[in-house]
């Protein structure tokens, strides 16, 4: 393959990856407690060209930049207050768990409700755990004391899903509880779009590199095939 269209294509590829992250944090926007992504890129590598005559080097040239890695930002937000009693929002650091058909998961969505049990369960019907690892029940006057529901340290924190989380439980978190209060989502709408359009350009960037390399390589092979050497 040509190298241009190969280091146009590469680029393409990482900022469709780049697109992807950004538009699961802009649909994520005011999801309480979502953490947003953040895609790093890096380059394939150069290689060294030198001139074909007496070999004197002329400088490298990259192989385009490629994906390397998605991380999380978990730093905790800001709290708002809705004075809904089953709202619960961690001042700190630390997780609530949720047990769920794939097993104990981990959340910073304290966005929670009454089952027809009476156990504090996720929007999805998901039972949240207490401190002592077991499910809680919401009192008969439709409230949960903050203390009883369980915030762990979480280490080697990754996402799985949506708002959850998978890693390895470190015991309790110094994050306290409160109640009547959602964190809200780590993602600036306006910034993420700002990424979003530069991303889109660059994109938009390679694929004219792209037209205009394949008929440069038209013409050249047009060229080439005519004995009288005219386009």
């Amino acid at each position: 393959m040509d190298r241009g269209l190969s280091i146009a294509a590469a680029g393409m590829v990482a900022e469709q990856a780049r697109q992807d992250q950004l538009s699961g944090d802009l649909a994520n926007a005011a999801t309480p407690g979502y953490k947003r992504d953040r895609t790093t890129q890096t380059s394939f590598g150069e290689v060294l060209l030198s001139n074909t005559r007496d070999g004197r080097a002329v400088g490298t040239v990259g192989f385009g930049p490629y994906a390397d890695a998605t991380t999380t930002d978990l730093r905790p937000q800001a709290s708002r207050t809705t004075d809904e009693p089953l709202d619960f929002a961690i001042q700190g650091e630390g997780f609530f768990r949720v047990r769920t058909p794939d097993g104990v998961r981990y959340t910073r969505n304290g966005q929670f409700t009454s089952s027809a049990a009476g156990l504090l369960v996720d929007r999805a019907g998901n039972a949240v755990l207490g401190a002592d690892g077991g499910t809680i029940r919401v009192g008969a006057d439709g409230r949960v004391a903050p203390g009883s529901v369980g915030v762990v340290e979480l280490r080697d924190a990754r996402k799985v899903g949506e708002g959850f989380f998978t890693g390895t439980p470190a015991g309790a978190a110094a994050g306290t509880v409160r109640s009547g209060e959602l964190e809200g989502s780590g993602v600036d709408p306006t910034r993420a779009m700002v990424e979003m359009i530069a991303s889109l350009r660059s994109f938009e960037a390679g694929q004219r590199s792209i037209t205009t390399i394949d008929g440069t390589l038209g013409r050249a092979a047009s060229q080439v095939a005519n004995p009288t050497g005219n386009a």
